[in-house]
């Protein structure tokens, strides 16, 4: 049985979080890191949401290495996330993970016309639109590094 990466802390951590940075290359090494959407955190799988079908899909197509980046503002702790990507556009899976998704998307929007009334603050939109089109990025999570700032790096592995 694998060593499961994602503890606790940090499934509920990423299931709170909507978006994290994606990073991907393609064959020549020209970098791209573009935000996605956060769908489910689980074991060593994590799934996220594309809409855009730009470079970061296409990047994946030709090659399934990815690392995403974040910070808990709450430990100031920072995450790098390495691993393997698949992309999912049909079947049971994808479908389960499209309708997390929409719950998901509709939790946010909610959330933040409310903040955006107890703050006063005018947001240009308030809700996030439910795209016609998406392809679920499904990662296979490989590798965390943990960033502490006081420059403290934990690695754990595969």
């Amino acid at each position: 049985m694998a060593k499961i990466l994602l503890t606790e802390e940090m499934m509920r951590f990423l299931e709170k979080k909507e978006f994290i940075n994606v990073g991907t290359c393609d064959f020549s090494g020209r970098p791209n890191v573009a935000p996605k959407f956060i769908i489910k955190a689980n074991g060593n799988t994590l799934y996220l949401a594309d809409y855009v079908f730009g470079k970061t899909f296409n990047n994946l197509k030709i090659n399934p290495r990815v690392s995403l980046s974040t910070l808990n503002l709450d430990t100031l702790i920072g995450y790098q996330i390495n691993g393997m990507c698949g992309i999912l556009t049909k079947g049971n899976e994808y479908r389960k993970m499209l309708r997390e998704m929409q719950k998901k998307q509709i939790n946010f929007s909610v959330n933040r016309l409310i903040e955006g009334i107890h703050r006063e603050k005018k947001y240009k939109d308030f809700e996030v639109t439910l795209p016609e089109k998406v392809c679920i990025f499904k990662i296979r999570i490989k590798e965390i590094v943990s960033i502490w700032t006081s420059g403290k790096l934990k690695r754990e592995k595969i």
